[in-house]
């Protein structure tokens, strides 16, 4: 017996084994599952705008939005992938099917995920993972499960995500902000007090934050006292520069 996979191109279904699944074209793929809304569901899906990709993308929860937007942060993201396959397999010669929920694209490599808070996985659910993380092994993904967040986290992604769209940029502040920092590091507050309008910096402070052109310790809250540097890449392009 063996193990399939199926995708959808356009309205087009197609199977084929497991073993062909490094071969699929992803760029002509569509979710293989529609999403549903219903006043009555228990769950919330939604759309969630992704500055790396410059498009929405579907979720079908709040830990798979939040995944989302971890995944867009995370640098590296050239395209995300939601409900991208169904995978068929058998387990104790009985048939089984499970549906991952993203399939990220970056450029160190592909992620199979599957969200799910660890309270809610159930013995089948843990069964279905080993299932699809034997399939990404054969196709030389990577697999993991999203079953929670770190301490802090979270907060301080959905803190910087507030200024991740382009943002217009006509006193120069960035460039002040960054001048500023690549001469050590400074605290949130420090930084931004040294700029000529401490209140417009702010903003572009968490913009620049989110793009990396600044760096900042995001293991603790961040906040006013938080340390923040000037990325590597950007130190080694532009202090000569700042320094003259």
């Amino acid at each position: 017996m063996r193990w399939t996979t199926t995708w959808k191109f356009g309205r087009t279904p197609v199977t084929s084994p497991v073993r062909d699944l490094a071969k699929v074209d992803l760029r002509r793929s569509v979710p293989v599952r529609r999403f549903t809304w219903r006043t009555d569901q228990f769950h919330r899906p939604g759309l969630e705008y992704l500055t790396s990709t410059d498009r929405h993308h579907g979720f079908e929860s709040h830990e798979e939005e939040r995944l989302l937007l971890v995944a867009d942060f995370a640098a590296g993201l050239v395209e995300a992938l939601c409900q991208p396959f169904r995978l068929q397999f058998f387990a104790d010669g009985k048939a089984a099917q499970h549906t991952p929920d993203f399939l990220l694209v970056t450029e160190s490599g592909l992620l199979l995920i599957d969200v799910r808070p660890a309270d809610r996985i159930e013995p089948e659910d843990a069964l279905k993972f080993a299932a699809t993380a034997e399939a990404a092994l054969s196709a030389g993904w990577r697999y993991s499960v999203v079953t929670g967040w770190r301490r802090h986290v979270w907060t301080n992604v959905d803190t910087l995500s507030a200024e991740r769209r382009p943002l217009p940029d006509v006193m120069s502040i960035q460039e002040q902000l960054q001048e500023v920092a690549a001469r050590g590091p400074l605290t949130y507050s420090e930084l931004v007090e040294r700029c000529s309008i401490p209140a417009i910096a702010r903003a572009h402070a968490i913009h620049l934050l989110w793009h990396r052109h600044l760096g900042v310790d995001l293991s603790v809250p961040f906040g006013n006292a938080s340390l923040v540097r000037l990325s590597p890449r950007q130190y080694d392009r532009g202090l000569a520069r700042w320094e003259r």
